[in-house]
């Protein structure tokens, strides 16, 4: 049987145990519903009150969607990032985080990726890092009116470089990041055209490494190019700092 009578004296957390580990080793497929609230109850012996409250600690950790209407129920989702990235999220907000925080961060680990993709890169995916590229330079002819379109395509090539890494670990962390790290881009990313140039020209060393396998000039210029503009920024910060003062 899937599940087994709760443990009295912790039922609870026996519930959301049982429940957790039958979708995190793969008894319950992500996209799968669970069995109905009733037959679930009876399969843990355990009162749908209890029960409800253990779908909603589930819920919360991001490893079922409740669905409501006809069809409805507890849905299998699998472990994600969803909960690191809210609460990456809250500390920016709340001002924990701060974009020197997150630029000593990023340098530090893409370039690391960077080294690795350069290593582990197979013809499919220097196609596909090519495919951005071209992507990027049709944006950057285009000018700075694309500069959005520009940003979009800079985050996937360094998405795209987390998971030709082939590290897990390195590709929810940075999606983490970057997810979150908008918020200083909006305020005080610089977006003339001496930037869209200078990025661009990044991310064509940075493409070209990775294709020809030369992990260490990977590492430095993604390094160098997350220092450089992580200084146009707190250039910027403080330029506006000094306007509110004065």
């Amino acid at each position: 049987m899937m599940f087994r009578k709760a443990r009295q004296s912790r039922i609870f957390q026996d519930v959301v145990d049982q429940i957790q580990a039958a979708i995190l080793d793969g008894r319950i497929q992500p996209g799968e519903k669970l069995p109905a609230e009733r037959e679930l109850g009876e399969m843990l012996g355990t009162s749908r009150g209890t029960l409800r409250e253990a779908l909603r600690v589930l819920e919360q950790k991001g490893l079922i969607e409740i669905r409501l209407g006809v069809g409805g129920g507890a849905i299998a989702k699998g472990p994600g990032g969803e909960q690191m990235t809210e609460s990456l999220d809250m500390l920016i907000r709340g001002h924990q985080v701060s974009l020197q925080h997150l630029a000593e961060f990023r340098e530090g680990v893409e370039g690391s990726v960077a080294g690795l993709a350069a290593q582990r890169a197979r013809p499919d995916d220097i196609a596909l890092l090519r495919e951005l590229l071209r992507s990027a330079g049709q944006c950057r002819q285009a000018g700075v009116q694309m500069w959005p379109e520009f940003v979009r395509v800079d985050e996937q090539i360094h998405m795209a470089l987390a998971r030709i890494a082939r590290n897990p670990v390195y590709a929810l962390i940075l999606k983490t990041v970057h997810d979150n790290i908008q918020i200083y881009f909006n305020r005080f990313l610089p977006c003339g055209q001496d930037e869209l140039e200078e990025n661009y020209h990044d991310l064509k060393q940075l493409v070209e490494a990775v294709a020809t396998g030369r992990s260490e000039q990977a590492i430095d210029v993604a390094r160098e190019h997350v220092r450089r503009f992580s200084r146009h920024m707190e250039e910027r910060k403080r330029e506006i700092g000094l306007e509110r003062i004065h």
